[in-house]
C-alpha cells in the first residue's frame, strides 16, 4: 500500500465499545494486522482520559451508556483535532451519518454483516492518507533543509556573507523582495532561500520567467482566465497568483514586462486580488512577491521603459547578488560543488582539481557567472582522462579575446550547444527533462532547435 512503508513504528488504534462481545470481536479481527497496537475502552470517559497517549486513530461505537456518539466526538476533537475518528453504529439514518462526518468524523459504519470488513479498508484508507500527509511534511521539512542559506547558497566570501544578513530580513518579514544581479548570478536560489526559510514555507512556491513568456500571453499566465474568454479558452485556468495563494510568487526577468501589463500588475499587487481575463469576480490573494531582472531598473524608470509607482511597490527589499568575479576563492569551493554533482548525477567516479585548473578557473572573468561554472565544469568532467581535473580540461571564452581561451577550445556559445545537444541525446530529446536538469528555460531549448542549432533525431 502507498506510504505504508514510511512508519516502522505500531499504528496505534484505541476502540470504544461497550459491548464486550463485539469488542473482543473487533480486537481480535484487527489484531490480525501485526502493526496494529490496539486498546480497547467500555466508556466514552475512559477514553478521553487515555487521549494524552496520542493513538493514531479511534473506532468508537455511537451509543454509548455515558455518552452520545455526537458529543464523545467533540469532545475528541477539541482535544486533538487532527486524530481520525470512525463512528461504528447500528443507526441507519443518514441525517445521522452526515452530522458526524461534518463535525469531523472519518467514517460512518453501519454494524451488519460487513462491518469487519468496512472497518478494515477504512483503517487501511486513513492509515494511508495519514502517512502521505506525513511524508509531504517531510518532503517540505527536507526543503527547508535544502534551501538553508549555508546549504543551498555556497561559498564564504564576504561578499556572499553580507547577502545573508538581507535574507535574514526577508525571512522575519513578509516584505516584497526585489533580487538584482547580472545574469547566472542565481536569483532564483535566494528567491528559494527566501521562501523555504520562511513562514510561507508549507505553502507553494511558484517561479514565472516573463521574459519566456509571450507578451499576449502573460495577463492569462498570470491571472488565469475563464472559459471561452478567448479562442482557445476550453477550460477556466487558474493563474499564477491563485496557484501561489498562501506562498511566494518569484517574477523572474520582471524588467522584461511590457507598460500594458505593468499597469495591470500595478492593480493586483494595489488590491491584493485578481480578477481572470474574461471574468468579472475579483478572487483575493495572499501571496510575498519577490522580483528579480539583471537589469538597472532605476534606469528603466528614467528612460520610461518601466513604471515608477510600480517600481516603488515592487522594490521592497533590494537585495544585489555580487558577480562570481568578485566572490574570491568562492569560484574553487563551488566548482568542486559542481563536481560533486555532477559524479552524484551521473554515478561516476569523483574527480579532484589540480593546481593549474584552480589557477585558471581563478583568472577567468566569468561573464555567465554561476551558471557558466557549472557548464564548464560539467564538460570537463566528461573531458577529464582520469581522476584529476587539469587546465586543458577546461573549456570557455575569455572576453575581450577574438579566440577561444586556448587554441582548439571551443566559444561559449558552441559549448553551450554541445552541452544541450548531448542531454537531449541522452535522455530520447525530452527537452522539459533536459531543461529542468539543466536549470535552463524550456523556451531557450526550443528557440535552439528552431533555429537549427541544436538538431535532433
Amino acid at each position: 500500500m502507498i506510504g505504508m512503508k514510511l512508519k516502522n513504528i505500531p499504528f496505534k488504534i484505541f476502540v470504544v465499545e461497550d459491548d464486550p462481545w463485539y469488542g473482543q470481536i473487533i480486537i481480535h479481527h484487527l489484531g490480525m494486522n501485526p502493526d496494529y497496537d490496539l486498546e480497547l475502552f467500555k466508556t466514552g470517559k475512559s477514553l478521553l482520559e487515555n487521549v494524552f497517549k496520542k493513538p493514531d486513530l479511534v473506532c468508537m461505537d455511537f451509543g454509548l451508556p455515558d455518552m452520545s456518539g455526537d458529543k464523545l466526538l467533540k469532545e475528541i476533537k477539541a482535544r486533538d483535532k487532527n486524530l481520525p475518528v470512525i463512528v461504528i453504529s447500528a443507526q441507519e439514518e443518514i441525517s445521522v451519518a452526515v452530522e458526524l462526518l461534518k463535525a469531523g468524523a472519518k467514517d460512518y459504519i453501519i454494524k451488519d454483516d460487513h462491518t469487519k470488513d468496512q472497518l478494515w479498508k477504512s483503517i487501511i484508507h486513513i492509515r494511508e492518507n495519514l502517512n502521505l500527509r506525513q511524508e509531504v511534511e517531510e518532503l517540505k521539512e527536507q526543503l527547508g533543509q535544502k534551501y538553508s542559506f549555508e546549504s543551498s547558497i555556497i561559498g564564504q566570501s564576504d561578499a556572499i556573507k553580507k547577502t545573508f544578513h538581507l535574507l535574514q530580513k526577508a525571512v522575519n518579514s513578509n516584505i516584497n523582495v526585489s533580487i538584482t544581479g547580472e545574469t547566472g548570478t542565481g536569483k532564483e536560489v535566494y528567491a528559494k532561500a527566501i521562501h523555504f526559510n520562511s513562514e510561507r514555507r508549507k505553502k507553494p512556491f511558484v517561479a514565472v520567467n516573463m521574459g519566456a513568456i509571450p507578451h499576449e500571453l502573460a495577463e492569462s499566465e498570470l491571472f488565469g482566465h475563464e472559459k471561452g474568454a478567448f479562442t482557445g479558452a476550453v477550460s477556466t485556468k487558474i493563474g499564477k497568483f491563485e496557484e501561489a495563494q498562501g506562498g511566494t510568487l518569484f517574477l523572474d526577468e520582471i524588467g522584461e514586462l511590457d507598460l500594458s501589463m505593468q499597469s495591470k500588475l500595478l492593480r493586483v499587487i494595489q488590491e491584493r486580488e485578481v480578477i481572470r481575463v474574461g471574468g468579472n469576480k475579483p478572487i483575493k490573494v495572499d501571496i510575498r512577491l519577490i522580483s528579480a531582472t539583471h537589469k538597472n531598473m532605476a534606469e528603466e524608470v528614467k528612460a520610461g521603459r518601466f513604471r515608477e509607482d510600480l517600481f516603488f511597490r515592487m522594490v521592497g527589499l533590494p537585495v544585489e547578488l555580487p558577480p562570481l568575479r568578485d566572490r574570491g576563492n568562492d569560484v574553487i569551493i563551488l566548482a568542486k560543488h559542481f563536481m560533486d554533482d555532477f559524479a552524484k548525477n551521473n554515478h561516476s567516479k569523483s574527480l579532484t582539481l589540480n593546481e593549474t585548473a584552480k589557477t585558471k578557473l581563478r583568472k577567468y572573468t566569468w561573464p555567465g557567472n554561476v551558471r557558466e561554472l557549472k557548464a564548464v565544469i560539467d564538460l570537463a568532467c566528461v573531458m577529464s582522462d582520469d581522476r584529476e581535473i587539469k587546465a586543458e580540461d577546461l573549456s570557455f571564452y575569455q572576453l575581450g579575446d577574438t579566440k577561444p581561451y586556448s587554441s582548439g577550445e571551443k566559444t561559449l556559445k558552441e559549448f553551450e550547444i554541445e552541452i544541450i545537444g548531448s542531454y537531449l541525446k541522452k535522455y530520447d530529446e525530452n527537452v522539459v527533462f533536459v531543461a529542468e536538469k539543466l536549470d535552463i528555460g524550456k523556451s531557450k531549448i526550443y528557440n535552439m532547435i528552431k533555429s537549427g542549432e541544436i538538431k535532433l533525431k
